[in-house]
């Protein structure tokens, strides 16, 4: 779903919105790639997760370890 920019999106509309972004951001999408995709900003595609109650994944990407190994995911 792409939204016009410089339109509130309220009610039953937003709530779409939401679960739609949500369902995306645990499948794996970033919040940037969410929000350039929905023509929305960082900051709105982040609040909208936040209204869902999704777990925010910690910033940076995949972390490694000093000899350069990605580190498994321990939640």
């Amino acid at each position: 779903m792409r939204v016009r920019k410089n339109v509130r999106i309220v009610g039953a509309e937003r709530a779409q919105l939401a679960v739609e972004v949500a369902e995306r951001y645990v499948a794996g999408d970033s919040v940037r790639e969410i929000a350039e995709s929905i023509n929305r900003s960082y900051g709105f595609v982040h609040r909208l997760l936040e209204e869902t109650g999704v777990t925010l994944r910690p910033r940076g990407g995949n972390q490694r370890n000093a000899r350069g190994a990605v580190v498994a995911d321990q939640a």
